[in-house]
């Protein structure tokens, strides 16, 4: 069963709305964001650690430092694991998981592209519970669905994404009925493109939705010279210091 306590000296407890920040870029291209999430008085919940898809191939001394940092700061740090919509192979999702620790002490990990469909259950339980137990029980598990998954899942880890995409589409989306059995806390919203004037909008769907940890950005997912796609969750979002004040208890400048 997954464990919801919040430990001492993390940043941002899990009873309270915080961020969940799903992965910036390298430490090399975005200093400015990793050096943000050690400012005390920011409410985090997590932020995932990506090197390169994955952990890597060996041990990375700027990913080592700031991986760190966050740990100093009481920052909980999970290892970016993709499951590929379950068609990744077990052993090669243990085997990077068990690099993750080895290499950079994670506290647990993002289940990116995680499955929704109820077939997919058994195996993600399956590798959930083998993430639990090369932390010793203590891995805190985030299922990256992105939209609402089969209700069973909600068993199997600590948090689920119920929503990742653009505002366009959250601000009208729908809240799946089942949700309402369980604490905010367990539930995650990535949206990006949010506009500053609808920041208080935004706020009010995730609470009314029963968000516990957010992230929002105005940051778009289109590429500057309109063509391809870009990551909108790599950099901070535009109004990070606003938003920040809007939900932490206060910001030590």
């Amino acid at each position: 069963m997954p464990h919801l306590t919040t430990r001492t000296g993390v940043t941002g407890a899990l009873s309270e709305m915080g961020f969940g920040v799903p992965g910036y870029a390298h430490p090399l291209l975005a200093p400015v964001e990793w050096a943000e999430l050690t400012r005390p008085g920011t409410p985090l919940h997590w932020a995932v650690l990506n090197v390169a898809g994955g952990p890597g191939d060996r041990p990375d001394p700027h990913c080592l430092e700031a991986a760190g940092r966050l740990k100093n700061a009481g920052v909980r740090v999970l290892g970016h694991l993709d499951l590929r919509h379950g068609s990744r192979d077990f052993g090669d999702i243990v085997s990077d998981a068990h690099r993750y620790l080895d290499w950079y002490k994670v506290d647990g990990y993002y289940l990116d592209r995680c499955p929704t469909d109820r077939i997919d259950l058994p195996e993600v339980r399956r590798t959930t519970a083998t993430l639990e137990a090369i932390l010793d029980g203590e891995a805190h598990l985030v299922l990256g669905h992105g939209s609402h998954p089969y209700p069973g899942y909600a068993e199997t880890a600590d948090q689920l994404v119920t929503f990742c995409g653009p505002w366009t589409d959250y601000r009208w989306s729908q809240v799946a009925e089942w949700t309402a059995d369980y604490p905010p806390e367990r539930f995650v919203h990535l949206v990006h493109g949010v506009p500053r004037s609808h920041l208080d909008e935004a706020m009010r769907v995730a609470r009314w939705q029963g968000a516990g940890t957010i992230f929002f950005t105005d940051r778009s997912d289109r590429a500057a010279n309109g063509g391809g796609h870009t990551d909108p969750f790599q950099a901070l979002p535009g109004y990070w210091d606003e938003i920040v004040s809007r939900i932490g208890p206060g910001v030590s400048e």
